[in-house]
């Protein structure tokens, strides 16, 4: 028995939005990234809320193959709600069509794509963005949600534990591995401009590392090849030191806290997205396998081609303060889930 179905986490993620959800009746939303990781969880919750309490909503999502996000989730992709147009944020034009919402979460975190592609990879966050905000502007948004990165803050000093929204640190300019997060913390200068120059009210989600059902296990987030190796039968490696110390937001949790931003945030908030559970990535490792079953893992010590080879875990103190969020699943649990949602049994 696992005594855990995704269903559960939906109806989780509804009971905590109960008073917010009226927010969006009638509302008319543009979603940018809706059919990735942090997209379909919002959507998928967004559906159940639409069904449930009759909303009333439309929701254009831009994504670049609609056939393939509708094969994966034809229930999403038939909600009668919500329309996929294919696109790129690249080549999106500002239209003269009135959206109440409009939420920018298409980017490309690919670790292949910042080492090799720099260029490719800051063009379409910077760019990408500022074709957003243009389309925000056209529509004449009530409100724009950037979904930004904690990598703005570049390399987390390891004496500070836990980092806030107000700290003053950022990416190296001389290393080509800051390219993400330059190019975030760019899109959030472009945020600002368009507040103080178009008036639009933005509000923006530093986001940090997450864990959950959907989740790629084949990607290069290390808490997904773990649970993917654990699940094979395979010993688990960790090929560096295992010293970076990181944390993982369950998913749900994360789509409790993304609809509360964009629906109960005051306007120009700015919050971490993230659990204060550090460990290190080899302590995460030896969690995953006494969750799983498994070898005690294997510390290679090979150089961490990582940019952040530190710690990268956020305080969530003003989330906590401001808009009473607090994480509901831990890591062991969103280790269990993950697992399961990927065929274990237990």
């Amino acid at each position: 028995m696992t005594g855990w179905a995704f269903a559960d986490d939906i109806d989780a993620i509804n009971a905590a939005l109960a008073a917010d959800w009226q927010r969006l009746k009638g509302a008319r939303l543009f979603f940018t990234g809706g059919t990735g990781f942090i997209g379909r969880w919002m959507l998928e919750a967004l559906r159940e809320a639409d069904l449930r309490l009759g909303l009333g909503i439309e929701v254009t999502v831009l994504t670049r193959d609609p056939t393939v996000f509708a094969a994966k989730a034809p229930h999403l992709a038939t909600h009668p709600s919500f329309h996929f147009h294919e696109g790129d944020v690249l080549t999106l034009k500002a239209k003269d069509e009135r959206y109440t919402h409009v939420l920018h979460a298409a980017t490309d975190a690919s670790a292949e794509l910042n080492e090799h592609e720099p260029c490719r990879m800051f063009d379409t966050v910077v760019e990408g963005t500022r074709r957003v905000l243009d389309l925000a502007v056209a529509c004449r948004a009530e409100r724009f949600f950037f979904f930004s990165s904690g990598a703005v803050y570049g390399r987390q000093p390891w004496e500070l534990t836990h980092v806030g929204e107000d700290w003053q640190g950022g990416p190296d300019p001389l290393d080509p591995r800051s390219t993400y997060g330059e190019a975030k913390r760019a899109a959030e200068m472009l945020c600002t401009i368009y507040r103080k120059q178009y008036a639009l009210d933005v509000v923006t989600a530093r986001i940090f590392a997450l864990l959950g059902p959907q989740l790629s296990l084949d990607i290069h987030f290390a808490a997904g090849n773990f649970i993917r190796d654990a699940l094979a039968g395979r010993r688990i490696e960790v090929q560096g030191a295992g010293t970076a110390v990181r944390s993982y937001l369950y998913a749900a949790d994360l789509t409790t806290w993304l609809w509360s931003i964009l629906l109960r945030a005051p306007k120009d908030g700015v919050y971490n997205v993230g659990s204060e559970e550090a460990v290190s990535i080899a302590e995460l490792a030896e969690r995953v396998s006494e969750v799983l079953g498994g070898e005690r893992p294997a510390i290679l010590g090979r150089p961490d081609p990582g940019w952040n080879p530190g710690r990268y875990v956020p305080s969530t103190a003003l989330l906590r303060q401001e808009l009473g969020m607090t994480a509901t699943v831990g890591l062991d649990e969103a280790i269990r889930r993950t697992a399961i949602w990927n065929g274990w049994h237990g």
